[in-house]
């Protein structure tokens, strides 16, 4: 029998189908933080009522529901006014009134300075890990059965298991009321009957594709049944693909016709260029202010006259192609590009560097100054000046002074930046040209202008050519749009660099002769309202200005009474195309009207990059249609469908128009994927402009260039509208009533879910709608999408407050996610809240969205709180795996013969035929041979153990270690009786070797055990008493130093040390010869036993026999060639398994001498072990993987010390790693790669494989072919199936043979449910038939028969005769190319994974270690990992490597990883310190003591999140 190590009693628990719970807990919301730490058990609202809420706090929580006037109010006036709309507001506090306070599981943090609260208030009790049953659903009908057990011990199993997360199997009863118990099992009966009344038709098998299922319904004509395959093979689990439902509003209009402008009018005396222009003003009206810079206190510092543009920008020119050289050849040539960088408060400077370039034939590319070297997108900047050729950057003396220098002085080289020259365009700097000297000023052509950068959603800049003859025509347009006349006064908020701000601060206004006040963004930081100041001051008649810029002068405007904007004759709202700006032209409207704001002023436009100015609304003295709002369904929009509201007013969109298309401009909508088809009238699409006045090209991207700037829209009959090609403008809109456009979104905003199309910006102002100024800090907030998983999943990211709390933050999380799901029908993926001001910054203020995206999914985000919630937006997972019914052991033979396959089955070396001068053979006991070799070479050195320092500890010869076992069997003999059994509690050294044999001497039965750690008595001691228990043993064997350690007051407060049995110290035995050796009647008599604690926390003992014992040694023997003039170095444990068997027996059996360097000496030097094999120039050597991976870290780095302290490995032959596990190839690979330098081959490492019913099964040895890798498909594998795939291919596995199989050993491939033999590359349980299978388990209880299949089981077809030993490992034999010793065919055995450690979930079995690896890849910090299942939710415990401020950045990327590579859903993610996850001694992780730790809550976790 199997013991289960520390486990608690089981009890049985009521699971039924999961959609009960959702039936009253679609996503629970609301928290509650119980007892400081953890979450709190919830109680069931089984009858829609909470019962677990004082009756106080129910009402309360009713009452405080929106609604309150005066709360309304107050609120108004703080909040972030940009994404406001009262309507808007009222919906999201009315949707959330519709979710009563659910609570739901809270994340819970470390707090280091809060005391562990005790363990009843948030751990489960100890539901012992029932492995067999998780996830399944079969204890329905125990439901009420359960509510006895309440009453014992356990009262809060039930509480534990009711705060599993939506989507866990399990109800709840609670241990007060039974009844609840009784109406959750009428609920499940009712459900059942529910369920079977509405199973219409078939169940679709997953394999059958809903298309071909509608196929065959209509046809219903009786089929014959299928013929019976041999093989069942169902698919791939195919991901699924949402359906469209049905029901969705599809667009019903006509398809619309291209929408023209009115066309360009005729000016007379039209400059023929923008030079022309400037140099018309400059030289005919030099005193004419052209700009005037202002300073942060609103003071004007400069005015720019005309004049002054003229003869600066003239002088810079001259400079620029006349003064710059390099080698004597001029540095620019006209054409060439040149970077502008000049900061936001100097526009006066920019503008003579802008138009000095034009005067000189050379092309601006503005951007941003960077501040420093990792400015979020700087890096991108840099990209798009190598691509245009860029070497020269203009700027001014102070920009340059502030730049960040390197140590010569200069300006430090930014990443992903060319090399550029600075050079600084202040007057001191540029010459004056002589007089014959002119500009040259030609009409506007095709060449290209400037280049204006533009920022992609993905974050990648790209530069937008515009040409000079699109540039004058735009100025044109503009000047005929806005009704501009000459000697305008206008006041530009926005940036001067690019977009609405150059085309009329810089371009336009010069054309008309205009004065500018500029207005940098410092000073609206400073003051709000200053613009508005300065409309009054300069009786400006234009003002140029964002949303934002209105939102801000409201939030100021209250102490200003004396200002007037009766002169503006248009205030053009840049970012009218935003849907939320209309909430802040009312507002802005509302408060300015009584200060002489007229209404019709208020002119929205809408523009981009890359189509300039789309629409704009024209000044009301043009006899334009009045202006025009829309009210949107939401839900029509997310299927591009325009639907008025009428009945659902929680989620709709408000819109206003951006006026009429620009003059000369034809403008249509297209469809925004595929062939660019016009939309119907009543349908959403990308809005696409033909005009001589769009930019022309992406600089040095021809192909996206061909897709954006050169589309052909075409009719549904696929004809082309026009022969003129339009340029995209990545607005999503209509044209509505009256010819005016209306923009609900824009394509960077755009996420695509389940196919329904949601904006960025309408989620933002959902999540602003729930308590703003309460919780989010300023208002920022970014909402992107990443695909996970074939899908787009929406994350939304907020700085929160800084004096918010956990519960504060948690509470607005949940109620967030209620706001989206209710007002856009789409769920959250993933929502994280960061601290204030660590949010990257676009340069002008607002937040650096693709920065922000990358940081999410490089794991550098460093969120403060975390809330994940797969389980309600992944719809599209494969369905579960339905087992197929069986077929049969004998149609699976019959079908492997039709296939021609054969059967999977392999054996080592034939051992009788193998006749060899094995003088060890004759003894039928191995304590025989110790007494021969005594005898026959008393001096032959059998065993050397070193120390830490290299150095020989002790060493033994035959002699010697035969007195010192003569010794130990004389204590004996006077005190036990022969059969007796005794625990051998040693250090690894020839101690434990000398008591072991004394023990066979003594006719006792010895039992290796680890001594406990003096360090860690708690964990290690209860093991030793476990194990001396359960062997019966009624003696210790020790050293002094431990035995005082089992009796001391430490031990005491771990263990009974009452109970000990007798313990005798062998420290310092008399000399005395034992009478005469006990001789066993029969080699069938147990040898030894050997106690192992397996991966999945069982405690395990076998009995070993010393016919086994003798057939293990000889087997060794021949696989490794070993004989008494060989050396070989082992570096494991000597307590179980084949550590056990290198150590004690194989030397003493085949005379050759054991270097032994025990691996906790590693941990004070790495380096003992590849010293010691060189040292000894030792050609065989075996570790296991915990060394390993000691000696890849430890001495990664250190390899070229090594090489000068002369440690050379090209002796090893084969070295071998003792695992019962499948072979690791990442760490034997960097392991063989590291000390490839050190002269080790690349053929020598190598595995072994063992488990408890045969220690050594498979083992490299010295001859046969190396090992081979194969590689899987890792979805085949789930399926129970080998699919074997090229390297490099998609979900590939790699799988590497462990070592050949032993002598003697035959082994096959069964079926693990019909006991039937499998076909070569079929998976399957390993069994193993050899002389030197243990016998049996040993246990105390006697229930040997419930396990008694383990070591003798029969196949239940084929050979039926032969006795085998199951394994408990899946793999499969493949038979290979390769020629083994023989000449036969090399048979290769591949080890999957062991079967108690396999997880099933969606009924598809998953290797913990595949997970992991996944994992571990995910995140540069994530030391280890470690997987297990609690009720059917997948727990990951990851260790962090670095700073707890990446703890959470962690939740996102696991959950992301797992769902793409496995198709799983993580439950909870554990975020633990390093070291944390338990390992064995063979460095196998111990994941169910981990669980046990998780559920007992004694991980002290940094953080642990449960994704909803």
């Amino acid at each position: 029998l199997l013991v289960k190590a520390l486990r608690g009693k089981m009890f049985p628990l009521p699971q039924t189908n999961y959609l009960l719970n959702v039936s009253w807990d679609i996503t629970q919301k609301g928290y509650e933080k119980k007892r400081g730490k953890l979450l709190a058990p919830y109680v069931p609202q089984i009858q829609g009522k909470d019962e677990s809420l004082p009756a106080s706090r129910r009402a309360s929580s009713q009452s405080v529901l929106p609604g309150s006037k005066h709360n309304r109010s107050r609120a108004a006036n703080t909040r972030d006014e940009r994404f406001r709309s009262d309507l808007h507001t009222e919906a999201v506090q009315a949707a959330l009134a519709k979710y009563k306070e659910r609570k739901m599981p809270m994340p819970s943090k470390r707090r280091s300075v809060l005391v562990q609260s005790s363990v009843e208030a948030c751990t489960p009790p100890d539901t012992s890990s029932a492995s067999e049953d998780e996830g399944s659903l079969r204890r329905q009908g125990r439901l009420a059965t359960s509510t006895p057990y309440q009453g014992h011990g356990h009262p809060s199993v039930e509480h534990w298991f009711n705060r599993v997360i939506q989507g866990s199997s399990v109800t709840t009863t609670t241990n007060t009321t039974s009844h609840a118990a009784l109406n959750a099992n009428a609920a499940a009966t009712a459900l059942a009957d529910f369920m079977a009344h509405t199973q219409l038709g078939v169940p679709v098998n997953s394999r059958v594709s809903s298309k071909i299922q509608q196929l065959l319904n209509t046809l219903k004509r009786p089929k014959r049944p299928p013929l019976r395959e041999f093989f069942v093979d169902d698919f791939e689990e195919l991901l699924d693909v949402q359906q469209p439902d049905p029901n969705q509003p599809k667009p019903e209009g006509q398809h619309m016709s291209p929408l023209e402008g009115e066309p360009l009018g005729v000016v007379n005396n039209w400059p023929p260029s923008l030079p022309a222009a400037l140099h018309r003003w400059g030289t005919t009206q030099p005193k004419s202010p052209c700009l005037t810079a202002l300073d942060n206190g609103g003071k004007a510092v400069y005015t720019l006259t005309y004049g002054k543009l003229w003869t600066r920008s003239q002088k810079l020119a001259y400079t620029l192609l006349n003064k710059l050289s390099t080698r004597n050849e001029p540095l620019l040539v006209p054409g060439d590009r040149v970077a502008l960088v000049f900061p936001n408060n100097d526009p006066v400077m920019f503008m003579v560097a802008f138009y000095g370039c034009l005067l000189a034939e050379l092309v601006p590319v503005p951007i941003e100054v960077p501040l420093t070297r990792k400015d979020a997108g700087s890096q991108q900047i840099g990209f798009l000046l190598g691509s245009c050729g860029v070497t020269l950057a203009l700027t001014t003396d102070a920009c340059q002074k502030g730049l960040p220098k390197a140590q010569t002085g200069e300006v430090a080289t930014f990443k992903g930046w060319p090399r550029l020259l600075w050079f600084v365009t202040d007057g001191k700097h540029v010459v004056k040209p002589p007089k014959d000297w002119h500009p040259p000023i030609r009409e506007a052509s095709n060449d290209i202008a400037y280049i204006e950068y533009k920022t992609s959603k993905e974050g990648s800049t790209m530069g937008i050519t515009v040409s000079h003859s699109a540039m004058l025509v735009h100025c044109h347009a503009l000047t005929q749009a806005c009704g501009y006349t000459e000697a305008e006064t206008i006041t530009n908020v926005l940036d001067f660099k690019r977009e609405a701000g150059l085309w009329h601060g810089v371009l336009t206004s010069v054309m008309n002769r205009m004065h500018v006040i500029s207005i940098p963004y410092s000073l609206m930081k400073v003051n709000p309202l200053s613009w508005i100041q300065k409309v009054h001051t300069y009786k400006a008649r234009v003002a140029v200005v964002k949303s934002r810029d209105m939102h801000w002068s409201l939030l100021a405007q209250r102490d200003q009474r004396d200002i007037s904007l009766s002169s503006l004759r248009m205030l053009i709202v840049a970012d009218g195309a935003n849907p939320w700006s209309i909430s802040s032209c009312d507002a802005f409207l509302n408060v300015f009207q009584a200060r002489g704001l007229r209404p019709e002023v208020i002119c929205p436009c809408a523009s981009s990059s890359e189509a300039m100015t789309v629409a704009i609304r024209r000044p009301p003295e043009m006899g334009v249609p009045p202006p025009g709002k829309a009210v949107l369904s939401m839900g029509g929009l997310s299927h591009s469908v325009i639907r008025v509201d009428t009945e659902e007013k929680l989620s709709v969109l408000t819109v206003q128009d951006v006026g009429q298309v620009m003059p000369g401009a034809l403008v249509c909508v297209v469809r925004v994927e595929g062939t660019p088809y016009i939309c119907q009238t009543d349908e959403v699409g990308e809005i696409c402009v033909s005009s001589g006045c769009t930019g022309v090209a992406y600089y040095g991207l021809p192909g996206m260039t061909k897709n954006l700037f050169e589309t052909i829209p075409v009719t549904s009959s696929g004809i082309p509208i026009s022969d003129r090609p339009f340029t995209r403008t990545s607005l999503l809109g209509f044209v509505g009533p009256d010819s005016l456009v209306f923009v609900v979104g824009k394509m960077d905003g755009l996420m695509v879910v389940s196919g329904r199309r949601h904006n960025a910006d309408d989620v933002v102002a959902t999540a602003l709608a729930v308590e703003p100024m309460k919780f989010v800090y300023r208002g920022r907030i970014a909402v992107f999408s990443v695909s996970v998983l074939h899908d787009e999943r929406i994350v939304v990211v907020a700085e929160q407050r800084p004096d918010a709390s956990e519960e504060d933050s948690f509470q607005w999380m949940s109620r967030v996610l209620q706001a989206i799901d209710s007002i856009h029908q789409v769920g959250v993926y993933c929502l994280a809240l960061v601290p204030a001001n660590t949010l990257p910054k676009a340069p002008l203020g607002g937040i650096h969205i693709s920065e922000t995206k990358q940081r999410f999914l490089e794991g550098a985000l460093h969120p403060c709180n975390v809330l994940m919630c797969p389980h309600t937006c992944v719809t599209n997972l494969p369905k579960p795996r339905q087992k197929q019914p069986e077929v049969g052991p004998a149609s699976m033979i019959v079908g492997n013969l039709v296939a021609g396959k054969r059967i999977a089955q392999a054996c080592g070396r034939d051992v009788t035929q193998l006749e060899d001068n094995d003088q060890a053979r004759k003894f039928l006991y191995i304590q025989d041979v110790l007494q021969w070799r005594a005898q026959a070479t008393p001096d032959h050195p059998l065993f050397l153990v070193l120390n830490a320092k290299g150095t020989v500890a002790s060493t033994a010869s035959c002699l010697q270690l035969h007195k010192r076992a003569e010794r130990v069997a004389a204590a004996l003999m006077g005190r036990l009786n022969t059969g007796d059994h005794v625990a051998l509690v040693y250090p690894p050294g020839i101690e434990l070797i000398a008591t072991f044999y004394g023990c066979l001497y003594a006719g006792c039965v010895p039992v290796t055990v680890r001594p406990p750690h003096p360090q860690n008595l708690a964990t290690t001691l209860p093991t030793v008493k476990m194990i001396v228990e359960v062997s019966k043993s009624v003696c210790i064997l020790t050293t002094q130093a431990i035995m005082k350690l089992l009796k001391s007051k430490e031990a005491a407060a771990a263990v009974d040390v009452k109970s000990w049995p007798m313990v005798l110290d062998t420290d310092d035995l008399p000399r005395k010869k034992s009478p005469q050796m006990y001789k066993p009647p029969t080699p069938e008599m147990l040898a030894y036993l050997d106690f192992s604690v397996s991966t999945t926390g069982i405690l395990a003992g076998v009995k070993m026999s010393h016919t086994a014992t003798s057939a293990l040694c000889r087997s060794i023997k021949l696989q490794c060639e070993l004989y008494p003039s060989r050396q070989i170095a082992i570096c494991l444990d000597p307590y179980c398994g084949l550590g056990f068997a290198l150590w004690c027996l194989c030397s003493v059996y085949s005379g050759h001498q054991s270097i032994l360097v025990p691996p906790l000496e590693l941990e004070s030097n790495a380096s003992l072990w590849l010293a010691a094999v060189s040292q000894y120039k030792v050609r065989v050597t075996f570790c296991s993987y915990s060394v390993m991976e000691m000696c890849t870290k430890g001495l990664g780095s250190q390899t070229e010390a090594l090489r000068l302290r002369n440690v050379n490995l090209s002796c090893v032959r084969t070295c071998m790693v003792v695992a019962e596990e499948r072979p690791r190839i990442a760490l034997t690979q960097s392991f063989s790669k590291i000390f490839k330098d050190l002269g080790l081959s690349p053929r020598a490492v190598s595995t072994t494989f063992g488990c408890r019913v045969n220690v050594a099964i498979c083992l490299q040895g010295t001859a046969g072919p190396d090992p081979t890798t194969v590689y899987v498909d890792m979805r085949a594998l789930r399926h129970d199936r080998v699919r074997l795939v090229e390297r490099g291919s998609p979900h590939s596995l790699p799988l590497m043979e462990s070592g050949k199989i032993l002598p003697g050993v035959k082994v096959i491939i069964a079926n693990t449910e019909t006991k039937g033999p499998l076909g070569d590359s079929h998976l399957g349980e390993i069994w193993v038939s050899s002389p030197h299978n243990a016998t049996g388990y040993y246990t105390v209880y006697g229930e040997e028969a419930l396990h008694a299949d383990h070591f003798n089981t029969k196949l239940s077809f084929g050979d039926t005769q032969t006795v085998w030993a199951r394994t408990g490992y899946l793999g499969f034999l493949r038979r290979t190319e390769l020629t083994d010793a023989s000449g036969e065919r090399h048979d290769a055995l591949y080890v999957v994974g062991s079967l108690d450690e396999t997880l099933e979930l969606r009924g598809m079995r998953y290797h913990p270690i595949d997970i992991e690896t996944s994992v571990i890849r995910s995140h540069k910090s994530i030391a280890e990992c470690a997987v297990f299942t609690w009720t059917n939710l997948l727990v990951v415990v990851v260790e962090l490597e670095g700073s707890e401020q990446e703890a959470l950045d962690l939740v996102a990327l696991v959950t992301n990883v797992v769902l793409e590579e496995h198709y799983l859903i993580v439950g909870v993610v554990v975020v633990v310190d390093p070291g944390v996850i338990p390992i064995n001694s063979r460095g196998e992780k111990q994941r169910m003591h981990l669980r046990d730790g998780f559920l007992a809550d004694q991980l002290d976790p940094i953080y642990v999140a449960y994704n909803m």
